[in-house]
């Protein structure tokens, strides 16, 4: 079964190429069908890869399954580098997150973004399945290069889906914003497999681990740091996070693929795939779980003052990620996995619900001047409401079992940890039904036209909200703990996968005490957003704290002073003085010289004989003069040198 492994990738990629290609000739609906198509033959291999790992046997510890090689990559006499897929457990299970999600995804594209001209919406279609390959490939990928291969690759569909509407200048900053923040993270990533190729000679996952111990203790800290500065630029972790929020501006199922399915969740699987290397770096890891707790709050206070639909929901993402990043730094590698596949199911439903009324609000995105809107969008507004359930950690929605797996775990560690945590998980509750009650309860706020054309979204949009929704209420029955009467088949299934899980031993009292506190606090944060905003939303503009939330602590205005104004200024002493002046004077000056002599030599051509004789005659006194006084010339040179 994992022969047929090559055409999870293959699949996207012919999309890409035929919509790529022939956009200009395919009508609308092929381009659709074509699009779709892909990912959803993709889905189909990737459930018979699941069921195949299902039924697996289990391998004996410190082994690895072999990988599906393609080709040779790279082979040199000092190392071979294989084109090669990994299927276990930890992949497939991206599988299905990527070519599901990103399937309903596609569906729902094809009435978002009908109004586009056909070669426009070729060209989407075609980024599109180019983005998910990208991931496709991360996430098989035998060793970190292809890895990283795909890393890049959905680094720069990223950029191309963020700036899709390129004439916005605008929309192109935040594309290249995303672009060069993500570059930064990536030196990391790269110097990390540079040093891997140095010390152990292979970057082949297995190899890696099984030769760790002919790592020293500052090999594996140096390693997995490096990893994790690219893990926070390609998973918007502090400092490297101001890219996503702006990320907005590509089309909102753009939004809904990079923030649940693909791109953001690319340093938790590659942490969680590195599991081995972490373990033994518990200085890493710690700086993983304070930067991941320092994101988690840090994004949800700013996400408290947004009133973009898309921001606050962008900002939520930057949070939730931060969460899994506690998770991975205090060893819950299952709990942080766990937790991403429950973030994508509410997460693309919380995105694709804001796509839908964004598209009856005539691209409205100001909450403010919304209210009212569920009587008039019943299926966007329910399943709206499923997706903040599920990610306020309200039971049994599926963000309660995975976030209180982290939370838990976060406690055994420290219960600091576990005490910021739980405050972000009220705010977290507070400023999603912050959100949902000035969006669909109250009345409506905004002009007479768009309340004349409110409707529901057609069916190729509410469908994969109902499934969205459907999943982020029953997705956690996967990881239910023991304590609630339980088994948790995730941890059972990925045990294979991550072999260094750390243990945490909790009294079941102190536990279910935990878990009580955490839920009343989101429930008292939910009833308190609820009741303030629906009966009296936040027109005014924000004073005081309020307005340093709502400009996002002006972190970018401080990255301005700091680092890019300076850059810019920089760079404009180089091209204006260094360049100019100084090199292109250099090779101007001697272009110039070059032609002022010639223009000088060319006048000793005059095409008079007699000028001709008379240089002749004088060339040869003066030989005769230094053939005479060569001595007396020679002590000359002497004295002056």
């Amino acid at each position: 079964m994992t022969n047929l492994v090559f055409l999870v990738p293959l699949f996207p990629l012919l999309g890409f190429l035929i919509n790529g290609l022939f956009r200009k000739q395919l009508s609308k609906p092929a381009i659709g069908v074509i699009g779709c198509g892909a990912l959803l033959a993709s889905f189909v291999v990737s459930v018979m890869l699941f069921a195949n790992q299902l039924h697996a046997p289990k391998l004996a510890s410190g082994t690895y399954p072999s990988t599906s090689v393609l080709f040779s990559f790279i082979n040199i006499s000092s190392f071979k580098i294989q084109f090669a897929f990994l299927v276990d457990a930890l992949s497939s299970l991206f599988l299905l997150i990527i070519t599901g999600i990103g399937f309903l995804i596609h569906v729902y594209s094809t009435s978002y973004m009908h109004d586009e001209p056909t070669e426009h919406y070729g060209r989407y279609f075609a980024y599109l399945n180019l983005f998910v390959f990208s991931m496709l490939l991360l996430v098989l990928g035998g060793n970190y290069v292809i890895m990283f291969i795909g890393w890049e690759g959905v680094g720069l569909c990223s950029y191309l889906l963020i700036g899709f509407w390129f004439k916005n200048n605008n929309y192109s900053n935040a594309a290249k914003k995303a672009f060069v923040m993500n570059r930064i993270g990536d030196l990391g990533f790269l110097l990390a497999v540079f040093w891997l190729l140095a010390k152990v000679g292979t970057v082949e996952y297995s190899e890696v681990f099984t030769r760790v111990s002919q790592l020293s203790k500052v090999d594996i800290g140096a390693i997995t740091l490096l990893l994790f500065v690219g893990a926070a630029g390609k998973s918007a972790q502090i400092p490297l996070y101001t890219w996503l929020p702006d990320a907005m501006a590509g089309p909102t199922p753009v939004s809904a693929l990079i923030h649940a399915a693909t791109m953001v969740t690319a340093g938790i699987y590659m942490i969680a795939r590195s599991n081995v290397l972490y373990s033994l770096a518990p200085c890493t890891q710690h700086i993983v779980a304070i930067i991941g707790l320092a994101t988690a709050l840090f994004a949800a206070t700013i996400a408290i003052k947004q009133n973009d639909i898309k921001k606050v929901l962008a900002y939520s993402t930057v949070s939730q990620l931060g969460y899994m990043f506690l998770g991975l730094g205090v060893g819950a590698y299952t709990g942080a996995v766990f937790h991403v596949m429950t973030h994508a199911f509410f997460k693309a439903l919380l995105f694709l619900g804001a796509g839908s009324v964004i598209h009856a609000m005539h691209h409205e995105q100001d909450i403010r001047k919304m209210g009212g809107l569920r009587k008039k969008l019943r299926v966007t507004h329910f399943t709206f409401l499923m997706g903040c359930l599920a990610i306020s950690g309200i039971p049994p929605f599926s963000g309660f079992f995975s976030k209180d797996e982290i939370l838990a775990a976060a406690y055994a560690h420290s219960p600091i940890y576990w005490g910021i945590g739980v405050v972000t998980a009220g705010l977290t509750a507070f400023y999603m039904f912050r959100l949902y009650a000035t969006t669909f309860l109250g009345t409506f706020r905004g002009t007479h036209d768009q309340e004349h054309h409110l409707h529901e979204s057609p069916k190729a949009m509410t469908i994969p909200l109902i499934i969205l929704a459907i999943l982020s209420v029953i997705g956690g029955a996967v990881g239910v703990p023991e304590i609630l009467w339980g088994d948790h088949h995730l941890h059972s299934f990925l045990s294979g996968s991550i072999t260094t899980e750390q243990a945490h031993h909790i009294e079941h009292s102190t536990e279910y005490l935990l878990m009580g506190v955490s839920v009343a606090i989101a429930a008292l944060a939910i009833l308190f957003a609820v009741n303030r905003f629906s009966k009296k939303p936040e027109l005014e503009e924000a004073t005081g704290l309020g307005k340093v939330l709502q400009n996002k602590w002006y972190v970018d205005e401080i990255y301005d002073a700091v680092i890019v104004n300076p850059l810019l200024k920089l760079a404009d002493v180089l091209k204006n003085i260094i360049e100019k002046s100084g090199i292109d004077g250099i090779v101007n000056g001697v272009g110039r010289f070059v032609h002022y002599a010639s223009r000088q030599l060319r006048l000793l051509q005059s095409g008079l004989v007699g000028s001709y004789i008379l240089v002749i005659v004088l060339s040869i006194v003066v030989l005769f003069l230094v053939f005479w006084n060569q001595t007396i010339i020679l002590q000359f040179v002497q004295k002056i040198f």
